[in-house]
């Protein structure tokens, strides 16, 4: 029976001193891990997000800022009951400059 407790005693310092090396190389590891992503961040995801904004700023210099033409289309802009705010006709988030009511567009 000591045998079998020394035995299993000296498994387990064996089996701990490899968890160890092994804890100790994952530590490593996600060193260089962060290093990698920290690179990644400022080479590839920062300077792609200053392109994109690039292209919106020079896509939005292009665009028309004039009001669209009104067409009373009957299966757009139908309302069965009035909204719950405001005057009733008009939605939540309505801008008047390019949503349209039931009749055309507000005049200013």
């Amino acid at each position: 029976m000591a045998a079998f407790g020394r035995i299993s005693q000296a498994l387990l310092r064996s089996s701990l001193t490899q968890t160890r090396r092994q804890l100790s190389a994952a530590a490593g590891h996600t060193e260089q891990a962060a290093k990698t992503w920290k690179v990644l961040t400022f080479v590839v995801a920062l300077p792609g997000v200053a392109v994109c904004m690039l292209n919106m700023y020079l896509k939005e210099q292009q665009h028309s800022h004039e009001q669209p033409e009104f067409v009373p289309y009957t299966h757009l802009r139908i309302r069965s009951k009035r909204f719950p705010w405001g005057d009733g006709t008009k939605t939540l988030f309505h801008n008047p400059h390019v949503n349209a009511l039931p009749d055309g567009y507000e005049e200013h």
